[in-house]
């Protein structure tokens, strides 16, 4: 999937993910796509949260060898 942007969050702890995704998001045009690769094992629940109550998309959320990508378009 092609992306605007990729941020790193591994090896950070809940809730540093999420609020540097909310800072990156929040720095990217309506429309562009932001991947995420986080290591925290609540990732998966967390980041389904967030999408829900900011209503960026979270386009894909895929787990390799433990860590996770996540892919969402800024609302």
């Amino acid at each position: 999937m092609q992306f605007d942007r990729e941020l790193d969050v591994k090896g950070l702890n809940c809730p540093l993910p999420i609020l540097r995704t909310k800072k990156a998001l929040s720095e990217m045009a309506t429309g562009q796509v932001l991947r995420v690769l986080a290591t925290d094992p609540s990732a998966a629940k967390d980041f389904q949260a967030f999408a829900k109550q900011t209503g960026n998309q979270l386009l894909s959320n895929t787990e390799l060898d433990q860590v996770f990508e996540f892919f969402f378009r800024r609302k």
